[in-house]
């Protein structure tokens, strides 16, 4: 996905010569708390409901605003990936796409963003998900995907994090194509690497188990 397919067309840019209130009333129209405003085809920044609400004067001309994230862009080709790295950056619930010429091309939401992603192949697919902690000089995807489809699985997605309590150390997360996972856990296991967590996996009956426990106990009476 790039930014030229999320743009959201339903939110307009604001003027400079437009006022506060107008900007309020759009807010609360499209339930945002930002706006782009644009002067001439190019963006200026965005003006928040935090900012008109300090200032305690809707009928201000924008112009007369100090606005925030002028550098909350991206271009129209600009990967998904870059697109939420940009809003998390920059802590706005949108960001703004500009083309080739760095005009104001249109604005994504952190909400379409989301739906985006949650229609992707990867969040659709159903299957497994495992989460590894590791050393980041021992991270291999192409050594995990080996072990992975030993099993006759296949890793779908795979995201990784720097663990927040452990600068050395990432957090990696795999979706895998199936949903009984005791296999693939078992054998990354044994090749020395750390699964602490696993989700959307089939839980067995537990009922012949449970019968099995009973009989060693009766027996040991």
């Amino acid at each position: 996905m790039i930014a030229e397919e999320l743009i959201n067309h339903m939110i307009p840019p604001l003027k400079i010569t437009d006022d506060a209130h107008k900007a309020i009333v759009w807010m609360e129209e499209f339930r945002c708390r930002h706006l782009p405003v644009v002067d001439d085809g190019h963006l200026l920044g965005f003006i928040s409901e935090e900012i008109i609400l300090e200032s305690n004067d809707i009928e201000r001309t924008l112009s007369s605003f100090i606005l925030v994230g002028k550098d909350c862009t991206v271009q129209l080709h600009s990967h998904f990936y870059d697109i939420l790295k940009v809003t998390n950056d920059q802590q706005l619930q949108m960001v703004a796409v500009l083309n080739e010429e760095d005009k104001y091309a249109g604005v994504i939401t952190v909400q379409d963003i989301m739906i985006s992603f949650a229609q992707t192949a990867a969040v659709q697919m159903p299957g497994g998900i495992i989460v590894l902690s590791m050393d980041l000089i021992d991270y291999s995807l192409a050594e995990i995907s080996r072990y992975v489809e030993e099993n006759d699985a296949k890793i779908i997605s795979s995201s990784m994090i720097e663990d927040p309590l452990d600068k050395g150390k990432i957090k990696l997360t795999l979706k895998i194509n199936q949903v009984e996972l005791n296999r693939v856990v078992a054998t990354l296991e044994r090749f020395g690497y750390r699964v602490i967590g696993r989700y959307n996996e089939i839980k067995r009956d537990t009922g012949e188990k449970e019968k099995i426990d009973m009989l060693l106990r009766y027996l040991d009476i």
